[in-house]
């Protein structure tokens, strides 16, 4: 990562396409999108305890997945998450 691109904002077009991506996920597992940015701000503030990463960067995502041995799916949260700094 350039350190140029921590202080870049998104272009309108990214921000855009963050949000699609945000609204598209959380209709496939039923989760709203106010739902989705509770839990994405929850995991920041978490991690952010114990070292320093770039919430803006940040990417989370549920899909469903199926399991072995059943043909249910299940959700599963994926996430992102830039580290900048190990160290707090």
């Amino acid at each position: 990562m350039k350190i140029s691109n921590i202080f870049r904002r998104k272009s309108s077009r990214e921000v855009a396409k963050d949000r699609l991506k945000i609204l598209l996920i959380s209709d496939r597992v039923n989760c709203s999108p106010e739902m989705m940015e509770m839990i994405k701000n929850d995991i920041a503030k978490v991690i952010s305890k114990y070292m320093k990463i770039d919430a803006n960067s940040m990417e989370i995502q549920i899909s469903k997945t199926g399991t072995k041995g059943r043909n249910m799916k299940n959700p599963t949260l994926y996430a992102n998450i830039p580290i900048l700094d190990l160290n707090k």
